[in-house]
């Protein structure tokens, strides 16, 4: 049996609990700063790892950074499901992958979306829903915006999660996002 004399005075009672609670900060701040940047909406899938897939829950905030900030995710590849919306203006290739966004109105929806290309869209009735995976380029319509050139497109089933909500004020848009 041992006996150990600890002797604790103030000053040295001070450090320990100082350090204590400078290792719990510094471990919270690095579990927040990892969880703020594998929290994007990039999900990673084993057979693409390039596609970015966007869902209901990361709909608007995704749609608002790539709008404010056009040039960092040219290039970028994506993949998400809406349904097909056209405006009368539009030519025979382009429509919006559009979903329904909730507002502070219950009664109320607004259509969001991303305007998009494709080559194949005879074959996708109005407001059909579609899956499509395609690449976020620059174009014109009625000011410069971001267009998605469709490289695969299919017919799906609405989801349950038919409505997106308003982009939050806690997103943080950043080129690691996508």
């Amino acid at each position: 049996m041992f006996i150990y004399n600890i002797k604790l005075n103030g000053k040295s009672l001070f450090k320990i609990v100082f350090a204590i609670l400078v290792i719990i900060v510094s471990a919270m701040f690095l579990m927040s700063s990892c969880k703020l940047l594998s929290s994007s909406f990039k999900v990673k899938d084993n057979a693409n790892v390039d596609i970015n897939y966007i869902d209901s829950n990361n709909y608007t905030n995704v749609l608002k950074a790539v709008y404010e900030d056009i040039d960092t995710y040219i290039g970028k590849e994506i993949c998400f499901t809406g349904y097909v919306y056209r405006l009368k203006d539009f030519n025979e290739k382009q429509f919006v992958l559009a979903r329904n966004m909730m507002t502070n109105d219950p009664n109320a929806t607004f259509v969001v979306g991303f305007l998009c290309e494709c080559d194949k869209l005879i074959e996708y009735p109005e407001n059909s829903w579609v899956k499509i995976t395609g690449t976020i380029k620059k174009g014109y319509y009625k000011g410069e915006i971001p267009i998605v050139k469709i490289d695969r497109i299919e017919s799906t089933e609405e989801p349950e999660d038919e409505l997106v909500t308003m982009p939050d004020d806690t997103y943080i848009p950043t080129s690691v996002a996508l």
